[in-house]
């Protein structure tokens, strides 16, 4: 009975040893979940031109008016849509500013977006690309022809010369350009001829040609109706002539 009272006096005191070593030990930390490898980024989206400009910051008026015009939503819808790019000729502010007071407010809603179209190249140029291209090129604005929206370049190495016919200016530099879009500063607005030149003067509308009058019956000449009338009366009078002489003949030779 003393060995079975010892046995469980120590089986205790072990027990109790063990829990206040167990109440002493510090809490084990929180296994953190594994770190997943962080997943590749996805593919940028297509080029935004407001985007781009914005981020040039010295480009506000062109900016304000590719967002009045709408233009700015044609070019990037047409990024979306197209495989063939774009290219932008944009005019810094130093550009707008030089040009004479009043310039932009005098011209109508639909002129003003003709102006901002025609810094616009439905395709895609890079600077080397300027050396072959045909001029005039053709831009957003449409018509190419003389005055109307012809845009001409030449090049002299890596300078990149513009004409308008109304003005005459260089590209400054590249602001951005992907592949898709080019963006090229121009310290110069590009003028359209068709909104600042003179136009040629109005051809006058050429003479009506008279219409002829068809010939009614009773116009026609009387000598060409009566000719045949009067010849048939004179054959008349020949016939009541020789007849009356050969009666009078008869009448003789019966007396």
């Amino acid at each position: 009975m003393s060995n079975l009272t010892f046995s469980l006096s120590l089986l205790l005191l072990s027990l109790l040893q063990c829990t206040t070593t167990l109440a002493q030990s510090p809490a084990s930390p929180p296994v953190s979940p594994p770190v997943l490898p962080a997943s590749p980024p996805g593919p940028s989206g297509p080029p935004n031109i407001t985007k781009i400009l914005e981020k040039a910051s010295q480009f506000t008026v062109f900016l304000r008016l590719l967002g009045t015009t709408q233009v700015g939503n044609q070019i990037n819808s047409q990024l979306n849509d197209s495989s063939n790019g774009m290219t932008v000729f944009a005019p810094s502010d130093s550009a707008f500013s030089s040009l004479q007071a009043g310039t932009l407010n005098s011209l109508s809603d639909q002129q003003k977006s003709e102006l901002v179209q025609f810094h616009v190249i439905p395709t895609f140029l890079s600077i080397s690309q300027f050396q072959t291209v045909s001029n005039p090129l053709r831009t957003q604005a449409g018509d190419s022809g003389p005055f109307k929206f012809p845009l001409n370049v030449t090049t002299s190495g890596n300078q990149v010369n513009i004409t308008t016919g109304i003005v005459n200016t260089t590209v400054g530099g590249t602001v951005y350009t992907d592949n898709q879009i080019a963006v090229y500063q121009v310290d110069k607005v590009l003028l359209p001829w068709s909104i600042f030149g003179p136009q040629p003067p109005a051809q006058a509308p050429a003479p009506a040609t008279p219409k002829k009058k068809k010939a009614r019956a009773a116009d026609a000449p009387i000598n060409a109706d009566t000719s045949g009338a009067g010849s048939a009366f004179v054959d008349v009078n020949v016939i009541v002539l020789v007849m009356s002489v050969a009666i009078a003949v008869c009448a003789g030779f019966v007396s």
